[in-house]
Protein backbone atom coordinates (compact mmCIF):
# COMPACT_ATOMS: atom_id res chain seq x y z
CA UNK A 1 0.00 0.00 0.00
CA UNK A 2 1.58 3.07 -0.95
CA UNK A 3 -1.16 5.97 0.28
CA UNK A 4 -2.18 6.39 3.60
CA UNK A 5 -5.98 6.72 3.73
CA UNK A 6 -6.14 4.19 0.63
CA UNK A 7 -6.85 1.12 3.17
CA UNK A 8 -10.27 1.70 5.74
CA UNK A 9 -8.28 -0.88 7.63
CA UNK A 10 -5.28 1.47 8.24
CA UNK A 11 -6.82 3.76 11.25
CA UNK A 12 -6.60 7.13 11.93
CA UNK A 13 -5.17 9.50 9.79
CA UNK A 14 -1.27 10.06 9.88
CA UNK A 15 0.29 12.84 11.59
CA UNK A 16 3.02 14.32 9.40
CA UNK A 17 6.05 17.35 10.40
CA UNK A 18 6.78 19.12 7.42
CA UNK A 19 10.23 21.26 7.96
CA UNK A 20 10.83 23.64 4.86
CA UNK A 21 13.26 26.15 4.24
CA UNK A 22 14.84 28.77 0.98
CA UNK A 23 17.52 30.66 0.49
CA UNK A 24 18.77 33.00 -1.89
CA UNK A 25 22.27 33.82 -2.31
CA UNK A 26 22.13 37.55 -3.01
CA UNK A 27 18.44 38.03 -2.09
CA UNK A 28 17.59 38.27 -4.86
CA UNK A 29 20.13 36.19 -5.90
CA UNK A 30 20.07 32.13 -7.26
CA UNK A 31 17.86 30.55 -4.63
CA UNK A 32 16.69 27.02 -3.82
CA UNK A 33 14.38 25.18 -1.38
CA UNK A 34 14.49 22.50 0.92
CA UNK A 35 11.58 20.73 2.15
CA UNK A 36 11.50 17.16 4.49
CA UNK A 37 8.47 14.94 5.44
CA UNK A 38 8.75 13.44 8.47
CA UNK A 39 6.58 10.76 10.52
CA UNK A 40 5.55 12.72 13.78
CA UNK A 41 5.49 9.52 15.80
CA UNK A 42 8.57 8.23 15.09
CA UNK A 43 10.74 11.07 13.23
CA UNK A 44 11.43 9.08 10.32
CA UNK A 45 12.08 10.95 6.92
CA UNK A 46 9.23 10.30 4.60
CA UNK A 47 9.58 12.01 1.29
CA UNK A 48 12.24 15.43 0.60
CA UNK A 49 12.22 17.87 -1.68
CA UNK A 50 14.28 20.59 -3.49
CA UNK A 51 14.46 22.43 -6.60
CA UNK A 52 16.62 24.97 -8.02
CA UNK A 53 14.48 28.62 -8.63
CA UNK A 54 16.80 30.72 -10.72
CA UNK A 55 17.04 34.14 -9.02
CA UNK A 56 14.64 35.36 -7.08
CA UNK A 57 14.28 36.47 -3.16
CA UNK A 58 14.85 34.77 0.07
CA UNK A 59 10.73 34.84 1.43
CA UNK A 60 10.24 33.80 -2.39
CA UNK A 61 12.03 30.55 -1.64
CA UNK A 62 10.94 29.83 1.56
CA UNK A 63 7.55 29.92 0.72
CA UNK A 64 8.31 27.91 -2.36
CA UNK A 65 9.74 25.33 0.24
CA UNK A 66 6.55 25.49 2.26
CA UNK A 67 4.64 24.49 -0.98
CA UNK A 68 6.14 21.70 -1.86
CA UNK A 69 6.56 20.37 1.51
CA UNK A 70 2.96 20.55 2.42
CA UNK A 71 2.48 18.96 -1.46
CA UNK A 72 4.84 16.05 -0.60
CA UNK A 73 2.71 15.32 2.62
CA UNK A 74 -0.80 15.20 0.84
CA UNK A 75 0.65 12.82 -1.51
CA UNK A 76 1.48 10.36 1.14
CA UNK A 77 -1.68 10.93 3.03
CA UNK A 78 -4.50 13.40 2.18
CA UNK A 79 -5.82 12.80 4.95
CA UNK A 80 -3.11 13.64 7.43
CA UNK A 81 -2.40 16.28 9.61
CA UNK A 82 0.62 18.23 9.51
CA UNK A 83 3.01 20.36 11.41
CA UNK A 84 4.79 22.88 9.65
CA UNK A 85 8.14 23.49 11.42
CA UNK A 86 10.26 26.59 9.93
CA UNK A 87 13.19 29.10 10.58
CA UNK A 88 11.29 32.14 8.67
CA UNK A 89 9.42 34.05 11.21
CA UNK A 90 7.65 35.85 7.95
CA UNK A 91 6.22 32.77 6.56
CA UNK A 92 5.22 31.01 10.23
CA UNK A 93 3.66 34.43 11.19
CA UNK A 94 1.73 35.07 7.80
CA UNK A 95 0.42 31.97 7.67
CA UNK A 96 -0.75 31.75 11.21
CA UNK A 97 -2.63 34.78 10.39
CA UNK A 98 -1.26 36.85 12.97
CA UNK A 99 0.92 39.21 10.06
CA UNK A 100 -0.47 41.12 6.92
CA UNK A 101 0.21 39.54 3.94
CA UNK A 102 1.07 42.90 1.29
CA UNK A 103 3.65 41.67 -0.75
CA UNK A 104 2.04 40.55 -3.77
CA UNK A 105 4.93 38.18 -4.26
CA UNK A 106 3.91 36.72 -1.26
CA UNK A 107 0.05 36.42 -1.59
CA UNK A 108 -0.55 33.72 -4.37
CA UNK A 109 2.17 31.69 -2.87
CA UNK A 110 0.32 31.79 0.86
CA UNK A 111 -2.84 31.16 -0.93
CA UNK A 112 -1.58 28.10 -2.61
CA UNK A 113 -0.13 26.76 0.46
CA UNK A 114 -3.51 27.09 2.51
CA UNK A 115 -5.15 24.76 -0.22
CA UNK A 116 -3.03 21.99 -0.30
CA UNK A 117 -4.97 20.57 3.33
CA UNK A 118 -8.46 21.68 4.27
CA UNK A 119 -8.33 24.61 7.46
CA UNK A 120 -7.41 23.44 10.52
CA UNK A 121 -5.13 20.37 9.65
CA UNK A 122 -2.25 22.62 9.24
CA UNK A 123 -0.44 24.44 12.05
CA UNK A 124 2.54 26.20 12.43
CA UNK A 125 5.75 26.71 14.70
CA UNK A 126 8.65 29.02 14.61
CA UNK A 127 11.85 26.81 15.46
CA UNK A 128 15.76 27.96 15.55
CA UNK A 129 17.55 27.67 12.16
CA UNK A 130 19.68 24.71 14.31
CA UNK A 131 16.77 23.16 14.71
CA UNK A 132 16.16 23.30 10.65
CA UNK A 133 19.59 21.86 9.48
CA UNK A 134 17.70 19.13 7.23
CA UNK A 135 16.09 21.47 4.74
CA UNK A 136 18.44 24.18 4.86
CA UNK A 137 20.81 21.22 3.31
CA UNK A 138 18.58 20.54 1.34
CA UNK A 139 17.84 23.91 -0.10
CA UNK A 140 21.93 24.64 -0.29
CA UNK A 141 22.60 21.14 -2.53
CA UNK A 142 19.67 22.61 -4.65
CA UNK A 143 21.50 25.79 -5.01
CA UNK A 144 24.89 24.04 -5.54
CA UNK A 145 23.38 21.69 -8.37
CA UNK A 146 21.61 25.03 -10.01
CA UNK A 147 25.05 26.46 -9.86
CA UNK A 148 26.67 23.48 -11.55
CA UNK A 149 23.65 23.86 -14.59
CA UNK A 150 22.75 20.67 -12.79
CA UNK A 151 18.98 19.11 -11.60
CA UNK A 152 19.07 18.13 -7.53
CA UNK A 153 18.60 14.37 -7.47
CA UNK A 154 17.64 12.93 -4.22
CA UNK A 155 20.16 10.08 -5.44
CA UNK A 156 22.89 12.13 -4.56
CA UNK A 157 21.55 13.99 -1.87
CA UNK A 158 23.62 13.56 1.86
CA UNK A 159 21.31 16.08 3.89
CA UNK A 160 19.55 12.88 5.56
CA UNK A 161 22.58 11.51 6.54
CA UNK A 162 24.14 14.76 7.50
CA UNK A 163 21.35 15.59 10.20
CA UNK A 164 21.27 12.24 11.56
CA UNK A 165 17.91 11.61 10.57
CA UNK A 166 18.50 8.78 8.47
CA UNK A 167 16.78 5.58 9.60
CA UNK A 168 17.16 2.38 7.60
CA UNK A 169 14.27 -0.17 6.00
CA UNK A 170 12.80 2.78 4.23
CA UNK A 171 11.62 1.58 0.28
CA UNK A 172 10.91 4.21 -1.97
CA UNK A 173 8.45 3.90 -4.87
CA UNK A 174 9.71 7.14 -6.86
CA UNK A 175 11.85 9.81 -7.16
CA UNK A 176 10.63 11.87 -10.45
CA UNK A 177 9.85 15.32 -10.21
CA UNK A 178 7.24 17.41 -11.73
CA UNK A 179 7.75 20.51 -13.59
CA UNK A 180 7.32 23.82 -11.30
CA UNK A 181 4.56 26.30 -11.72
CA UNK A 182 4.51 29.86 -12.31
CA UNK A 183 3.86 30.88 -8.78
CA UNK A 184 4.24 27.71 -6.61
CA UNK A 185 6.55 24.81 -6.23
CA UNK A 186 4.89 22.05 -8.45
CA UNK A 187 7.01 18.97 -6.89
CA UNK A 188 6.01 15.41 -7.47
CA UNK A 189 6.67 13.07 -4.41
CA UNK A 190 7.05 9.77 -4.68
CA UNK A 191 4.86 7.32 -2.56
CA UNK A 192 6.30 5.51 0.42
CA UNK A 193 5.68 2.12 1.98
CA UNK A 194 3.62 2.99 5.00
CA UNK A 195 6.02 2.00 8.60
CA UNK A 196 4.65 1.33 11.83
CA UNK A 197 1.79 -0.50 13.16
CA UNK A 198 -1.72 1.07 11.32
CA UNK A 199 -3.25 2.70 13.86
CA UNK A 200 -0.31 3.21 16.38
CA UNK A 201 -1.14 6.00 18.76
CA UNK A 202 0.78 8.88 18.23
CA UNK A 203 1.50 11.98 20.76
CA UNK A 204 -0.31 15.20 20.33
CA UNK A 205 1.63 17.79 18.46
CA UNK A 206 2.90 20.29 20.99
CA UNK A 207 1.35 23.87 20.99
CA UNK A 208 2.71 26.32 19.07
CA UNK A 209 4.70 29.13 21.02
CA UNK A 210 5.86 32.29 19.38
CA UNK A 211 9.65 32.24 19.71
CA UNK A 212 10.07 35.45 20.69
CA UNK A 213 7.05 38.02 22.48
CA UNK A 214 7.12 41.59 20.62
CA UNK A 215 5.89 44.71 21.36
CA UNK A 216 2.11 44.93 20.56
CA UNK A 217 1.83 47.70 17.74
CA UNK A 218 -1.26 50.10 17.61
CA UNK A 219 -4.32 48.41 16.28
CA UNK A 220 -4.84 48.20 12.99
CA UNK A 221 -7.86 47.28 10.64
CA UNK A 222 -7.64 43.39 9.66
CA UNK A 223 -5.44 42.46 6.10
CA UNK A 224 -7.70 41.34 3.54
CA UNK A 225 -7.61 37.28 3.79
CA UNK A 226 -5.51 35.97 1.58
CA UNK A 227 -5.91 32.10 2.27
CA UNK A 228 -8.95 30.34 4.03
CA UNK A 229 -8.67 31.54 7.59
CA UNK A 230 -5.27 32.98 7.08
CA UNK A 231 -6.07 37.12 7.71
CA UNK A 232 -3.88 39.81 10.34
CA UNK A 233 -3.23 42.57 11.91
CA UNK A 234 0.37 43.17 12.28
CA UNK A 235 2.62 44.86 9.21
CA UNK A 236 4.35 42.39 6.98
CA UNK A 237 7.74 42.70 8.17
CA UNK A 238 10.22 43.45 5.24
CA UNK A 239 8.10 42.71 2.77
CA UNK A 240 10.49 42.54 -0.18
CA UNK A 241 11.21 44.80 -3.13
CA UNK A 242 8.65 46.95 -2.37
CA UNK A 243 7.98 47.68 1.15
CA UNK A 244 7.02 51.10 2.14
CA UNK A 245 9.31 52.47 5.65
CA UNK A 246 6.25 52.65 7.24
CA UNK A 247 5.93 48.60 6.93
CA UNK A 248 9.53 48.35 7.47
CA UNK A 249 9.69 50.10 11.00
CA UNK A 250 8.39 47.70 13.47
CA UNK A 251 9.08 44.63 11.63
CA UNK A 252 12.47 44.28 10.92
CA UNK A 253 12.47 44.79 14.70
CA UNK A 254 10.57 42.01 15.68
CA UNK A 255 11.72 39.73 13.29
CA UNK A 256 15.31 39.88 12.30
CA UNK A 257 14.94 36.85 9.77
CA UNK A 258 12.13 38.58 7.32
CA UNK A 259 14.26 39.07 4.37
CA UNK A 260 12.26 40.46 1.21
CA UNK A 261 12.69 39.92 -2.75
CA UNK A 262 14.81 42.14 -4.76
CA UNK A 263 16.09 44.77 -2.87
CA UNK A 264 12.70 45.69 -2.30
CA UNK A 265 11.22 47.79 -0.80
CA UNK A 266 7.74 46.37 -2.12
CA UNK A 267 8.21 43.40 -2.14
CA UNK A 268 11.73 40.02 -4.39
CA UNK A 269 11.17 41.01 -4.21
CA UNK A 270 11.23 40.49 -5.87
CA UNK A 271 13.71 41.60 -5.37
CA UNK A 272 11.22 41.41 -6.55
CA UNK A 273 12.42 40.80 -6.90
CA UNK A 274 12.96 39.78 -5.36
CA UNK A 275 11.59 40.15 -6.36
CA UNK A 276 7.67 40.84 -4.53
CA UNK A 277 6.09 41.61 -8.27
CA UNK A 278 4.31 43.98 -6.31
CA UNK A 279 1.36 45.30 -7.54
CA UNK A 280 -1.35 43.03 -8.85
CA UNK A 281 -1.54 42.04 -12.79
CA UNK A 282 1.50 44.28 -13.42
CA UNK A 283 4.06 42.00 -11.16
CA UNK A 284 3.60 38.25 -12.94
CA UNK A 285 5.62 35.13 -12.51
CA UNK A 286 8.17 36.05 -14.48
CA UNK A 287 8.74 39.17 -12.45
CA UNK A 288 9.75 36.94 -9.77
CA UNK A 289 12.50 36.21 -10.84
CA UNK A 290 12.73 34.91 -14.55
CA UNK A 291 13.02 31.02 -15.92
CA UNK A 292 14.04 28.54 -13.65
CA UNK A 293 17.70 27.03 -15.31
CA UNK A 294 16.89 23.87 -13.46
CA UNK A 295 14.28 21.82 -12.08
CA UNK A 296 14.12 20.04 -9.01
CA UNK A 297 11.68 16.92 -7.19
CA UNK A 298 10.40 16.05 -4.27
CA UNK A 299 11.38 11.84 -3.71
CA UNK A 300 10.94 9.48 -0.71
CA UNK A 301 14.30 8.61 1.13
CA UNK A 302 15.14 5.51 0.72
CA UNK A 303 17.69 3.98 3.63
CA UNK A 304 20.10 1.78 0.99
CA UNK A 305 20.05 4.88 -1.38
CA UNK A 306 21.18 7.37 1.08
CA UNK A 307 24.51 5.69 1.89
CA UNK A 308 26.39 7.49 -0.60
CA UNK A 309 29.80 9.53 -0.80
CA UNK A 310 29.06 12.26 1.36
CA UNK A 311 29.33 15.45 -0.73
CA UNK A 312 30.93 18.67 0.03
CA UNK A 313 28.33 20.31 2.78
CA UNK A 314 26.81 24.17 1.58
CA UNK A 315 28.12 26.97 3.09
CA UNK A 316 26.39 29.34 4.87
CA UNK A 317 23.96 31.05 2.82
CA UNK A 318 23.99 35.29 2.64
CA UNK A 319 21.15 35.41 5.25
CA UNK A 320 22.68 33.49 7.84
CA UNK A 321 23.12 36.37 9.87
CA UNK A 322 19.65 37.29 10.00
CA UNK A 323 18.19 33.56 10.71
CA UNK A 324 20.98 33.22 13.62
CA UNK A 325 19.36 36.60 15.33
CA UNK A 326 16.09 34.85 14.84
CA UNK A 327 16.45 32.03 16.47
CA UNK A 328 17.53 33.95 20.10
CA UNK A 329 14.34 33.09 21.79
CA UNK A 330 13.84 29.17 22.17
CA UNK A 331 10.40 28.16 21.46
CA UNK A 332 8.07 27.15 24.10
CA UNK A 333 10.18 29.45 26.72
CA UNK A 334 8.17 30.87 29.34
CA UNK A 335 8.59 33.27 32.20
CA UNK A 336 8.04 36.89 33.02
CA UNK A 337 11.71 37.30 33.38
CA UNK A 338 12.14 35.66 29.49
CA UNK A 339 9.81 37.59 28.33
CA UNK A 340 10.82 41.05 29.10
CA UNK A 341 14.37 40.11 27.84
CA UNK A 342 13.01 38.91 24.15
CA UNK A 343 10.75 42.70 24.68
CA UNK A 344 13.53 44.62 25.42
CA UNK A 345 15.71 42.88 22.81
CA UNK A 346 13.15 43.67 20.11
CA UNK A 347 13.06 47.26 21.49
CA UNK A 348 16.61 47.30 20.56
CA UNK A 349 16.46 46.05 16.90
CA UNK A 350 13.44 48.36 16.31
CA UNK A 351 15.04 51.90 17.71
CA UNK A 352 18.64 50.42 15.64
CA UNK A 353 16.11 50.24 12.52
CA UNK A 354 14.55 53.66 12.86
CA UNK A 355 18.20 55.16 13.72
CA UNK A 356 19.91 53.72 10.30
CA UNK A 357 19.85 55.09 6.96
CA UNK A 358 17.54 53.98 4.26
CA UNK A 359 15.62 52.17 6.98
CA UNK A 360 17.66 49.16 6.93
CA UNK A 361 19.94 48.12 9.69
CA UNK A 362 23.33 48.64 9.49
CA UNK A 363 24.88 45.47 8.53
CA UNK A 364 23.22 44.77 5.68
CA UNK A 365 26.22 46.71 3.61
CA UNK A 366 25.95 48.76 1.05
CA UNK A 367 22.73 48.52 -1.16
CA UNK A 368 22.76 48.10 -5.14
CA UNK A 369 21.68 51.94 -6.08
CA UNK A 370 19.98 52.54 -8.97
CA UNK A 371 20.14 56.15 -10.37
CA UNK A 372 17.54 56.34 -13.00
CA UNK A 373 17.81 59.01 -15.75
CA UNK A 374 15.23 59.68 -18.45
CA UNK A 375 16.87 60.29 -21.64
CA UNK A 376 16.91 64.19 -23.20
CA UNK A 377 14.14 65.46 -25.45
CA UNK A 378 13.59 64.43 -29.23
CA UNK A 379 11.54 66.11 -31.72
CA UNK A 380 8.58 64.41 -30.35
CA UNK A 381 9.36 65.37 -26.44
CA UNK A 382 8.05 69.15 -26.60
CA UNK A 383 4.74 67.67 -28.94
CA UNK A 384 3.94 65.37 -26.05
CA UNK A 385 3.70 62.48 -28.86
CA UNK A 386 3.59 58.66 -27.64
CA UNK A 387 7.04 57.52 -28.14
CA UNK A 388 7.73 54.18 -27.58
CA UNK A 389 9.76 51.35 -28.64
CA UNK A 390 7.45 50.34 -31.26
CA UNK A 391 7.31 54.29 -33.35
CA UNK A 392 10.51 55.54 -35.62
CA UNK A 393 12.73 55.54 -32.43
CA UNK A 394 14.34 59.11 -32.34
CA UNK A 395 17.23 60.41 -31.54
CA UNK A 396 17.99 63.03 -29.53
CA UNK A 397 17.42 66.74 -30.64
CA UNK A 398 19.75 69.56 -30.04
CA UNK A 399 18.15 70.21 -27.14
CA UNK A 400 18.19 66.81 -25.63
CA UNK A 401 22.23 66.38 -26.24
CA UNK A 402 22.57 69.62 -24.41
CA UNK A 403 20.54 68.32 -21.43
CA UNK A 404 22.43 64.63 -21.44
CA UNK A 405 26.07 66.83 -21.52
CA UNK A 406 24.67 68.86 -18.47
CA UNK A 407 23.68 65.84 -16.52
CA UNK A 408 26.94 63.87 -17.09
CA UNK A 409 28.51 66.57 -15.50
CA UNK A 410 26.48 66.78 -12.55
CA UNK A 411 26.66 63.01 -12.15
CA UNK A 412 30.77 63.50 -12.79
CA UNK A 413 30.97 65.84 -9.65
CA UNK A 414 29.35 63.38 -7.60
CA UNK A 415 31.60 61.09 -8.57
CA UNK A 416 29.59 57.97 -7.49
CA UNK A 417 28.13 56.03 -10.74
CA UNK A 418 30.12 52.97 -11.09
CA UNK A 419 28.44 51.45 -14.00
CA UNK A 420 26.12 52.65 -16.67
CA UNK A 421 23.19 50.49 -18.18
CA UNK A 422 20.98 51.86 -21.15
CA UNK A 423 17.70 50.70 -22.83
CA UNK A 424 18.67 49.78 -26.40
CA UNK A 425 16.47 52.54 -28.42
CA UNK A 426 18.94 55.31 -29.78
CA UNK A 427 17.82 58.10 -27.34
CA UNK A 428 18.81 56.21 -24.51
CA UNK A 429 21.82 55.08 -26.20
CA UNK A 430 23.06 58.21 -26.90
CA UNK A 431 22.16 60.26 -23.51
CA UNK A 432 24.25 57.29 -21.80
CA UNK A 433 27.21 57.57 -24.72
CA UNK A 434 27.45 61.06 -23.56
CA UNK A 435 27.76 60.62 -19.67
CA UNK A 436 29.61 57.76 -20.58
CA UNK A 437 32.39 59.76 -21.93
CA UNK A 438 32.57 62.28 -19.35
CA UNK A 439 33.15 58.94 -16.93
CA UNK A 440 34.90 57.17 -18.38
CA UNK A 441 33.27 54.00 -18.19
CA UNK A 442 31.52 51.68 -20.87
CA UNK A 443 27.71 51.34 -21.48
CA UNK A 444 25.82 47.76 -21.13
CA UNK A 445 22.45 47.88 -22.73
CA UNK A 446 19.63 46.21 -21.40
CA UNK A 447 16.58 45.40 -23.27
CA UNK A 448 14.20 45.47 -20.64
CA UNK A 449 14.94 48.91 -20.23
CA UNK A 450 13.28 49.69 -23.03
CA UNK A 451 9.96 52.15 -23.59
CA UNK A 452 6.33 50.58 -23.64
CA UNK A 453 5.80 49.88 -27.28
CA UNK A 454 2.43 52.19 -27.84
CA UNK A 455 1.46 50.50 -30.78
CA UNK A 456 -1.18 52.36 -33.19
CA UNK A 457 -0.55 55.33 -30.96
CA UNK A 458 3.34 55.74 -31.44
CA UNK A 459 3.53 59.45 -32.68
CA UNK A 460 0.33 60.53 -32.07
CA UNK A 461 -0.59 63.00 -29.27
CA UNK A 462 -3.08 62.17 -26.74
CA UNK A 463 -5.79 64.40 -28.35
CA UNK A 464 -5.64 62.42 -31.21
CA UNK A 465 -5.80 59.28 -29.88
CA UNK A 466 -8.31 60.58 -27.26
CA UNK A 467 -10.16 61.34 -31.32
CA UNK A 468 -8.92 58.28 -32.74
CA UNK A 469 -9.49 55.48 -30.63
CA UNK A 470 -11.62 56.66 -27.61
CA UNK A 471 -13.08 53.28 -26.92
CA UNK A 472 -9.51 51.73 -26.45
CA UNK A 473 -8.11 55.10 -24.65
CA UNK A 474 -10.96 54.64 -21.45
CA UNK A 475 -9.82 50.91 -21.58
CA UNK A 476 -5.94 51.35 -21.51
CA UNK A 477 -6.45 53.94 -18.70
CA UNK A 478 -8.68 52.34 -16.74
CA UNK A 479 -6.66 48.60 -16.61
CA UNK A 480 -3.06 47.89 -16.82
CA UNK A 481 -4.05 44.83 -18.55
CA UNK A 482 -5.41 46.68 -21.41
CA UNK A 483 -3.21 46.96 -24.54
CA UNK A 484 -3.18 50.43 -26.76
CA UNK A 485 -4.34 49.92 -30.43
CA UNK A 486 -3.09 47.72 -32.82
CA UNK A 487 -1.41 45.01 -30.22
CA UNK A 488 0.71 47.43 -28.12
CA UNK A 489 2.37 46.35 -24.55
CA UNK A 490 -0.24 46.95 -22.00
CA UNK A 491 1.76 48.07 -18.38
CA UNK A 492 0.93 44.91 -17.24
CA UNK A 493 3.61 43.41 -19.38
CA UNK A 494 5.56 46.65 -19.10
CA UNK A 495 5.71 45.82 -14.97
CA UNK A 496 6.44 42.42 -15.51
CA UNK A 497 9.36 42.95 -17.87
CA UNK A 498 10.51 46.06 -15.10
CA UNK A 499 10.86 43.63 -12.46
CA UNK A 500 12.42 40.98 -13.71
CA UNK A 501 15.03 43.48 -15.33
CA UNK A 502 15.26 44.96 -12.01
CA UNK A 503 15.70 41.41 -10.03
CA UNK A 504 18.60 40.48 -12.62
CA UNK A 505 20.41 43.97 -12.38
CA UNK A 506 20.19 44.34 -8.59
CA UNK A 507 21.56 40.43 -8.20
CA UNK A 508 24.00 41.83 -11.38
CA UNK A 509 25.62 44.83 -9.30
CA UNK A 510 24.83 44.31 -6.30
CA UNK A 511 26.76 46.86 -3.86
CA UNK A 512 27.28 49.52 -6.52
CA UNK A 513 25.72 52.25 -7.78
CA UNK A 514 24.49 52.07 -11.34
CA UNK A 515 23.13 54.27 -14.00
CA UNK A 516 20.15 53.13 -15.89
CA UNK A 517 18.95 54.99 -19.16
CA UNK A 518 15.53 54.17 -19.59
CA UNK A 519 12.43 55.93 -20.75
CA UNK A 520 9.28 57.54 -18.85
CA UNK A 521 7.30 54.00 -18.32
CA UNK A 522 10.04 51.81 -16.97
CA UNK A 523 11.35 54.63 -14.78
CA UNK A 524 8.31 54.99 -13.43
CA UNK A 525 7.42 51.47 -12.78
CA UNK A 526 10.79 51.19 -10.90
CA UNK A 527 9.57 53.61 -8.47
CA UNK A 528 5.86 52.26 -8.32
CA UNK A 529 7.27 48.69 -7.28
CA UNK A 530 9.55 50.46 -5.01
CA UNK A 531 7.03 52.02 -3.27
CA UNK A 532 4.36 49.67 -3.20
CA UNK A 533 1.88 51.67 -5.33
CA UNK A 534 -0.87 50.17 -7.26
CA UNK A 535 -0.83 50.68 -11.17
CA UNK A 536 -2.62 53.17 -11.59
CA UNK A 537 -0.21 55.44 -9.96
CA UNK A 538 1.79 55.55 -12.96
CA UNK A 539 -0.65 58.38 -14.20
CA UNK A 540 0.35 60.30 -10.92
CA UNK A 541 3.70 60.98 -11.55
CA UNK A 542 5.43 63.57 -13.39
CA UNK A 543 8.99 62.53 -15.03
CA UNK A 544 10.67 65.22 -16.81
CA UNK A 545 13.36 64.69 -19.77
CA UNK A 546 16.35 64.31 -18.15
CA UNK A 547 15.96 64.13 -14.98
CA UNK A 548 17.06 61.58 -12.06
CA UNK A 549 15.62 59.35 -9.57
CA UNK A 550 16.94 57.06 -7.68
CA UNK A 551 16.55 53.54 -5.64
CA UNK A 552 18.24 51.46 -3.31
CA UNK A 553 17.73 47.91 -3.02
CA UNK A 554 19.23 46.39 0.12
CA UNK A 555 20.59 42.51 0.70
CA UNK A 556 17.07 41.80 2.80
CA UNK A 557 14.64 42.63 -0.34
CA UNK A 558 13.74 46.27 1.14
CA UNK A 559 13.36 49.37 -1.45
CA UNK A 560 14.00 52.82 -0.37
CA UNK A 561 13.16 55.47 -3.10
CA UNK A 562 15.80 58.23 -2.64
CA UNK A 563 15.32 60.86 -5.22
CA UNK A 564 12.69 61.47 -8.21
CA UNK A 565 12.38 63.49 -11.05
CA UNK A 566 15.37 65.77 -9.38
CA UNK A 567 16.02 68.05 -12.21
CA UNK A 568 18.42 70.72 -10.68
CA UNK A 569 21.05 69.60 -13.16
CA UNK A 570 19.26 71.63 -15.67
CA UNK A 571 19.24 74.84 -14.45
Amino acid sequence: MTGAGADPEAGPAREFVVEADGGSRGNPGPAGYGAVVMDAATGETLAEAAEYLGVVTNNVAEYRGLVAGLRAARELDPDATVRVRMDSKLVVEQMSGRWKIKHPDMKPLAAEAARVFPPGRVTYEWIPRAENKHADRLANEAMDAGARGERWSPSTSTADLDTGRSAGGRTATGGGARAGSGTGAETGAASAARTGAPGAARPPAEPTVPAEPTVPAEPTAPAEPTAPGATGSAADPTAAPGASASDMVGTRGAEADAGPPAARGDATGAPGPAGGRRAGAVEGPAAVGGARSASGGSAVRDGAGAAGPAGPEAGPRPDAASKAAAGSGAPGSAGSSTSSRAAASADVRAARTVASPGWGPPDMGAPATFVLLRHGETPLTPQKRFSGSGGSDPSLSAAGREQAEKVAASLARRGTVQAIVASPLARTRETAGIVAARLGLEVAVEDGLRETDFGAWEGLTFGEVRERYPDDLNAWLSSPDAEPTGGGESFAATGARVAATRDRLVAAYAGRTVLLVSHVTPIKTFVRLALGAPPESLFRMELSAASLSAVAYYADGGASVRLFNDTSHLR
